[in-house]
């Protein structure tokens, strides 16, 4: 029983209907819709992209059962496929996931294995929204932006080795900026952190050695990850 959802609703030699073609497309359409919505998941997605992955199956499906039978012009499309990475600007690593997984969903339903195409994106689906729920820990998560504000006679050189030491696993000044006709310097630090647990006692040693003037700690822009 389990091995007729691997079977083709039609035979590949037999002559393409209109009712096969219909319930093919509608099949794309709708295992589309359901990677639309696993990719606009807890993401942020523009409207344009999820209709985009709603109908490329369906759109995939028509060219692959049109050139089913030219391998000539099957590399031609494939061709025509590969294009449209080098005309879009980089996505992010979930969107070229869904936009192959869309790309799949139509070859499979063109060749009539819709039963393999439901339970691909089901499976696919699950488990890029499992992953929308599980904390990957990375070692970015502890990178943090530490601004010190310290009177002109403090040697900032070295003054914080310790507390870097023992707060932190790395520390590097990035800049530095004199303040109030030059009677303070602003340093500018990136650090990473040995815990988020101990960042209040760090700040508060922080006050001790600087005078209690202006300190902020703050986690660093990231850009996204791009494709």
């Amino acid at each position: 029983m389990l091995d007729t959802i691997f079977q083709p609703v039609y035979s590949s030699t037999a002559e393409l209907t209109a009712s096969v073609y219909f319930i093919c497309s509608l099949a794309s359409l709708v295992l589309g819709a359901i990677i639309a919505w696993a990719a606009g998941f807890k993401s942020r997605q523009s409207k344009g992209f999820l209709l985009s992955v709603m109908l490329i199956p369906v759109i995939v499906q028509l060219v692959i059962m049109l050139v089913s039978d030219s391998v000539g012009a099957g590399i031609a499309v494939m061709g025509a496929f590969s294009l449209v990475r080098f005309r879009s600007a980089p996505g992010s690593a979930k969107e070229i996931v869904s936009i192959f997984l869309a790309m799949a969903t139509g070859l499979a339903t063109a060749k009539g294995y819709l039963g393999l195409a439901a339970v691909f994106v089901v499976v696919i689906c699950l488990i890029m929204l499992l992953a929308n729920f599980i904390r990957f820990r990375e070692k970015d998560d502890l990178q943090r932006e530490l601004r010190i504000t310290i009177p002109e006679d403090l040697n900032y050189a070295h003054e914080f080795d310790d507390l870097f030491t023992k707060y932190t696993r790395q520390a590097k000044l990035m800049n530095v900026k004199t303040t109030n006709m030059g009677s303070l310097y602003k340093l500018s630090y990136r650090v990473e952190l040995k815990t988020e647990d101990d960042v209040q006692a760090f700040i508060d040693e922080l006050r001790c050695r600087n005078g209690n003037l202006e300190i902020a700690m703050m986690i660093p822009p990231v850009e996204e990850r791009v494709l």
